[in-house]
């Protein structure tokens, strides 16, 4: 079977790897792929929110599965355009991936059908905003309400930094339309986990277990990203957890979406909280997680297109998914300035030695070819992951592998997975 990838990310680049080793997997294009794609996929040059572009191609090739990796493409409706032509394409409609392309409608749908999540108020009219925040001080959460990259949540501290926050969305156009209504939410305390879960529209199979570290730098400090870094599985979220969020949290959304007339098929990401007072869902996403992607398919022993077929053609209920036993950490290396402006077209070193480390595989995030040399293309640049029995051991190979790579002003976070460390120690 033919396969396409839709995307160009670290996420891609993870989905790709693992599809590769499926026997069912041909050939596989990537549309637009990346450096580190081009040795495993034959990337395409059509940008990924090019859907009558990337329909024409699918037709054309005589593609048997399309992947979407971003959420630009299925809030554009690559999902429903492909099906309409009969093909088939892994991914939510446009109408199911409103939940994760409207925080409004995400926070409605979790009130109607009883998601535990925190308290909300959305607003277009920045008076209405600005009085809303007058009488729920800071700390306080606002988000963007659309589509912003994973940039568009701040967690206010202060009463100033909520204000600037409504003022630069709903005014300032920070977000473009993304942020023409604001969400505004309670600060939830806790610990974040993120969990991915494959859906046919009735049945949820929940992937393991995941933490992103948002935050720019270690101890998470700095301005939210795109994500730093992740590890697999969470030692905070237990067995007993994770019964619990299937039941009161992946299961009901699905089902809700359903009776909303949104049948959700492909991948559900829930961003959660560990509050004293439960789980909380954070937000939902319509799609895998990026970098949780590079740390748990590294655990996936599952044929991912065979998964992805079944949640096609509404079978998942047939398949059971089979993990490795160990710990995967990734690491993600930056372009100096990121999530600000970075220069673009650096050359990277160092990235044969780091993909012949045991365990270690190097997905690639914003890089390109330029003639022979791999060159910088993006904010988040590589996802250092390794997997190994530990997570320590896990987190050792991963940092093993990012000293030997380099590029001018590249930087990491140096904390990934200490968290989870701190937890295991507790125990």
């Amino acid at each position: 079977m033919k396969i396409l990838v839709v995307g160009g990310g670290g996420r891609e680049h993870a989905i790709v790897w693992k599809l590769a080793q499926s026997h069912l997997a041909e050939h596989i294009y990537c549309a637009p792929g990346n450096a580190g794609i081009a040795e495993l996929a034959e990337c395409v040059n059509i940008p990924a929110d090019a859907v009558d572009m990337l329909l024409e191609f699918a037709q054309a090739e005589d593609i048997g599965l399309t992947v979407v990796g971003p959420e630009a493409p299925l809030a554009a409706g690559i999902v429903d355009k492909f099906t309409a032509a009969g093909l088939k394409i892994f991914g939510p409609s446009q109408k199911a991936a409103m939940l994760e392309g409207s925080k409004a409608l995400a926070k409605e749908i979790m009130e109607k059908y009883g998601i535990p999540t925190a308290k909300y108020a959305a607003f277009e009219d920045k008076e209405a905003a600005l009085a809303y925040l007058a009488e729920h001080p800071a700390p306080i959460v606002v988000k963007a309400d659309g589509l912003a990259a994973g940039k568009g949540v701040v967690v206010a501290m202060t009463q100033a930094e909520a204000v600037e926050a409504v003022e630069a969305m709903l005014s300032g156009n920070a977000f473009g339309e993304a942020g023409a209504r604001v969400v505004i939410e309670e600060y939830l305390e806790g610990e974040e986990v993120s969990v991915l879960a494959f859906s046919d529209g009735q049945t949820v199979l929940p992937m393991v277990s995941a933490q992103d570290h948002k935050r720019v730098f270690d101890d998470d400090q700095g301005p939210n990203t795109g994500g730093m870094g992740a590890y697999s599985p969470a030692p905070i979220y237990t067995s007993e957890l994770a019964e619990q969020v299937l039941h009161q949290v992946l299961q009901p959304a699905v089902d809700g979406m359903r009776k909303e007339g949104r049948i959700y098929k492909g991948v559900l990401y829930a961003g959660l909280m560990l509050t004293s007072q439960g789980v909380k869902v954070l937000e939902f996403n319509a799609r895998f997680g990026d970098p949780e992607t590079q740390a748990v398919l590294m655990r996936l022993k599952s044929d991912l297109v065979e998964i992805m077929l079944a949640v096609v053609d509404e079978r998942l209920q047939e398949c059971a998914l089979e993990w490795a036993d160990e710990a995967a950490v990734c690491v993600v290396m930056a372009s100096g300035g990121y999530p600000g402006s970075y220069a673009k077209g650096l050359p990277i070193t160092g990235l044969e030695p780091a993909a012949e480390q045991a365990d270690t595989v190097v997905f690639h995030a914003g890089t390109k070819f330029v003639g022979q040399q791999v060159m910088t293309d993006g904010g988040r640049v590589l996802g250092v992951t390794a997997c190994a029995p530990t997570i320590q051991q896990a987190i050792d190979k991963a940092y093993i592998a990012v000293d030997l790579i380099s590029w001018p002003d590249c930087f990491c976070r140096r904390d990934i997975g200490a968290k989870a460390l701190k937890r295991i120690a507790q125990k």
